[in-house]
C-alpha cells in the first residue's frame, strides 16, 4: 500500500464495488483536500451513493484503498471504522432518519451525546444549529409533529453539531423544495467554510454541484469527464480515473 499525499484528507485508489453482481464502482480513484466542498455528479444509479459509502467506511470496496489521513480506512475493522464514522464523520442522507421517540434537538444532539459530551453543552450547540436553520421554533417536537422540510434541516443539524471532519452529504437536499434547498444548502456550505469542515457532496442537481470547489463525475459506475456526461465516447472516461482529481 501506498500512502496518499499529505494535502489530502480523504483519498481513494481503483475502488471496485458490486450489488449482487451488478458493477456499481470500476475503477474510481479521487482525492479530496482539507476544507474543501468536492461534488460527486451524474445520474441515478450512477454510483454516487456507493462511492459515499465506501469513503465513510460504510462498505468496505471489494477492490481497492481508501484512506483518511494516514489511516487505511479499507482494512479497518468494523469496531474502528464505526468510531471513525462516529467521531470524525457526518452523514446526511436523502431521507432524515430521525429517531421517532427523540425531539428535534434530541436528535441533533445525538451523536454528541453519544460521543459523550454533557447533556448541556450537546443541547447547546444542537440549538445553535437548529435556530441557524431557522427551526428552533421546533426544537421541542418529535419527528411526527414536523414537516418533511424540517425533519431534513433536524438531520442537517445533527450532521453539524459535532462539527465533523468530513461531511458526507448524500443528495441531502432531494426531498426539499427550492426554497428550503437553497437555505439548507447555503447553511451547509457557509459551516464547511467557516469551521474547515471538508463535505463530498452527491448530487444529480446541476445548481447543487456549481456551490461546491469542483466536481468529480460519475457514469455507470466509473469516472468521466464532464461533456461524457452527454453520451460521447466512454473510451476517454475510463481514461480519466486517475489519482489527481
Amino acid at each position: 500500500m501506498v500512502a496518499p499525499p499529505d494535502n489530502d484528507v480523504l483519498w481513494a485508489r481503483s475502488l471496485h464495488y458490486s450489488h449482487g453482481g451488478s458493477p456499481a464502482l470500476t475503477g474510481v480513484s479521487l482525492g479530496v483536500r482539507e476544507g474543501e466542498i468536492l461534488a460527486v455528479s451524474g445520474p441515478r444509479g450512477s454510483g454516487k451513493t456507493t462511492l459515499l459509502m465506501c469513503l465513510s467506511g460504510q462498505l468496505v470496496p471489494q477492490q481497492g484503498e481508501v484512506w483518511f489521513n494516514s489511516a487505511p480506512v479499507h482494512t479497518m475493522s468494523p469496531p474502528l471504522r464505526e468510531r471513525l464514522r462516529r467521531d470524525r464523520f457526518g452523514w446526511i442522507g436523502p431521507e432524515p432518519g430521525l429517531v421517532p421517540e427523540l425531539n428535534a434537538w434530541e436528535n441533533a444532539a445525538l451523536p454528541l451525546l453519544l460521543h459523550g459530551a454533557s447533556h448541556r453543552a450537546a443541547k447547546k450547540a444542537a440549538m445553535e444549529w437548529l435556530e441557524r436553520l431557522d427551526i428552533g421554533m421546533v426544537a421541542r417536537k418529535r419527528p411526527a409533529a414536523l414537516l418533511q422540510p424540517q425533519r431534513q434541516r433536524v438531520a442537517v443539524a445533527r450532521a453539524l453539531a459535532g462539527t465533523p471532519s468530513v461531511l458526507f452529504a448524500d443528495e441531502p437536499t432531494a426531498s426539499l423544495h427550492r426554497t428550503d434547498r437553497a437555505q439548507v444548502l447555503r447553511t451547509l456550505t457557509t459551516a464547511a467554510r467557516s469551521h474547515d469542515i471538508t463535505v463530498l457532496l452527491a448530487t444529480h442537481d446541476a445548481e447543487v454541484a456549481a456551490l461546491a470547489d469542483r466536481t468529480v463525475s460519475l457514469l455507470d459506475g466509473r469516472r468521466v469527464n464532464p461533456a461524457q456526461m452527454d453520451g460521447t465516447d466512454g473510451a476517454e472516461g475510463r481514461a480519466a480515473c486517475s489519482l489527481s482529481v
